[in-house]
């Protein structure tokens, strides 16, 4: 089944807030981790991840927190999911050079390449501020 992992779930739910806030103000990661009940640890080490990917910017200090390195608008929930858990891959055999034994005979590696494509296409297109408005279920189709 397709669905991505917690750690994902709570990095999109943290860069929203951060996209709700005032321009200037910093998102505390303690406030993010009681306002969602995520724990605070999980919380930290995605944060930095997401740092380290150039999404958010640390600022260190009294009133250090994060905020966003660019724009929602700029941010896309495929970039997200990769910063977390690496390239998106909906079967095994599409995430490289595993080598299968099947190649040679494989009937849905063509197709199954073609939905990943899709679904990598939908994800690189949805941004942060589209996601958490109500006009992007009538945007996203398949």
């Amino acid at each position: 089944m397709l669905k991505i992992n917690k750690k994902t779930d709570y990095a999109l739910m943290a860069l929203n807030f951060m996209a709700c806030q005032e321009e200037g103000s910093v998102a505390n990661t303690r406030m993010i981790s009681e306002i969602y009940n995520i724990p605070l640890e999980l919380l930290a080490k995605t944060l930095q991840t997401l740092a380290k990917k150039g999404l958010i910017v640390s600022q260190n200090g009294p009133k250090g927190g994060y905020t966003l390195a660019k724009g929602p608008e700029k941010i896309t929930v495929g970039e997200v999911i990769r910063a977390i858990e690496g390239p998106v891959h909906i079967v095994h055999c599409l995430e490289g050079d595993k080598g299968c034994s099947q190649m040679e005979r494989c009937t849905v590696y063509g197709p199954l390449r073609k939905i990943e494509g899709k679904i990598v296409e939908l994800l690189d297109n949805v941004t942060l501020d589209q996601m958490y408005q109500e006009e992007v279920k009538e945007e996203i189709t398949i």
